[in-house]
């Protein structure tokens, strides 16, 4: 479990990687923000968060399976950790910001280009939608 970190993870870097090349800025875990998000893009509004399909409980994925020892701790923590983001995100959501997720399986090679492009076109969905309103 020691091996296991929360920020600068593979899935994190691919992000902030295809992001900063295509223009995008942003700040890292920012403090004031519920639940420190992954990325915040102020410019959009918006945040980014990473989720491992394991830690996070990505329902459907075939990346999510509980371990066969000790399952109820298991089974409470992951809970706990859906019930806790699920909370993080109306949080900023009650504060005017948009939330992205981005779940580990959406950035393995096979399909990771259709994320990020998806994933940059949203952000500038929301940058015209949001320049419009005022």
């Amino acid at each position: 479990m020691a091996a296991i970190h929360s920020r600068n993870t593979k899935p994190e870097m691919v992000v902030r990687k295809y992001l900063f090349a295509r223009g995008f800025r942003y700040r890292l875990n920012h403090p004031r923000l519920p639940g420190h998000p992954d990325l915040v893009l102020r410019k959009y509004r918006t945040v980014i968060y990473v989720n491992g399909c394991f830690w996070h409980g990505h329902e459907g994925c075939r990346y999510f399976h509980l371990p066969k020892t000790n399952t109820a701790f298991w089974q409470e923590k992951i809970t706990r950790n859906r019930t806790r983001d699920v909370a993080e995100q109306h949080a900023v959501a009650r504060l005017g910001w948009h939330c992205i997720t981005v779940w580990e399986c959406q950035l393995k090679p096979k399909v990771r280009d259709q994320t990020l492009e998806s994933l940059a076109f949203t952000l500038n969905h929301i940058f015209l939608q949001d320049r419009t309103r005022r």
